[in-house]
């Protein structure tokens, strides 16, 4: 377990390095810097899959295309629902939306708690429900100040659980679903390379970009590495408790990148971190039940 631990909190590491990466790609715009990331990622995330052995969970759903034609349709749309998450990952920290983003990602457990209540008739326990008040207080707080709650928020705390609730439906939540909804926005992250009259330009300008972007390639597979390797080795309830790292380590880093919180957003912010700060109670409870009882 102790492996495992290590494995998740150096891979929230590894992505908030990311967040921060992207900063010293200049002169290289947003979506050059995801275009980059995507062609560098997807071929080592392959050859993770290979040496592996889920290989064939790509394979298995290539094959189930002939009989199941709703994937012609499912698989691209899970691929842009990903892809904007990506997207978005790499252009924050580079437009001083880093914070807002990283709101996100504490909101996102709460809007899957409210998912699982709505859609799945799962029921939350009063711990839940009570996280989930004390986000509308912030929420609230948001919409009182600014008179809405930002888009790089929302893009972040809707859309990735509805990518999650897309790929549950239809059924490629596997390692290699994730592969294959990398693969088709190759053609994407192409575009946002090349797409400019003279793509090398940079390079020419700037000759150590080129160890960047290699650098960009490794690490970005190599936090994802980690994050899957640490999802083997512990029980789904620590493991989704230490995903709150990353969301912390964001933070610092957009205040880093010289982002701030203002007075009236510290509100949002407490009450947020509060409601995430009851649902770590609840999976530490859940996690001392399970080593008390673990076969109820």
């Amino acid at each position: 377990m102790t492996k495992g631990v290590a494995l998740s909190v150096f891979s929230s590491v590894l992505f908030a390095l990311l967040y921060y990466y992207a900063s010293l790609m200049t002169p290289l715009n947003s979506e050059a810097v995801f275009g980059w990331r995507m062609l560098l990622t997807m071929p080592c995330v392959g050859l993770f899959l290979f040496y592996s052995g889920d290989w064939r969970l790509v394979v298995d759903l290539l094959t189930q295309l002939r009989t199941r034609p709703v994937l012609w349709l499912g698989l691209p749309l899970s691929s842009a629902l990903v892809g904007i998450q990506l997207w978005i990952f790499m252009w924050a920290p580079l437009n001083g939306s880093g914070l807002a983003v990283s709101l996100g990602y504490f909101m996102m457990p709460l809007v899957l708690v409210l998912i699982g209540r709505f859609l799945y008739q799962e029921r939350p326990t009063r711990l839940q429900w009570l996280a989930v008040a004390c986000a509308a207080v912030g929420v609230a707080n948001e919409l009182w100040h600014a008179g809405a709650v930002s888009w790089e928020t929302l893009v972040v705390a809707i859309g990735y659980p509805l990518y999650l609730v897309w790929r549950r439906w239809l059924g490629n939540d596997s390692l290699g679903g994730l592969w294959c909804d990398m693969l088709l926005l190759i053609p994407v992250a192409a575009w946002f390379v090349f797409a400019a009259g003279t793509p090398f330009a940079a390079f020419a300008q700037r000759p150590v970009l080129s160890l960047l972007v290699m650098g960009l390639g490794m690490l970005s597979a190599l936090a994802l590495v980690c994050y899957i390797l640490a999802s083997r080795c512990l029980p789904f309830s620590l493991f989704g408790l230490l995903g709150y790292v990353e969301p912390v380590l964001l933070v610092l880093v957009s205040l880093m990148l010289g982002e701030s919180i203002s007075a009236a957003e510290w509100p949002t912010y407490i009450a947020i971190w509060i409601a995430v700060g009851l649902l770590v109670l609840e999976g530490i409870k859940r996690l001392l039940a399970f080593r008390r009882y673990p076969f109820d």
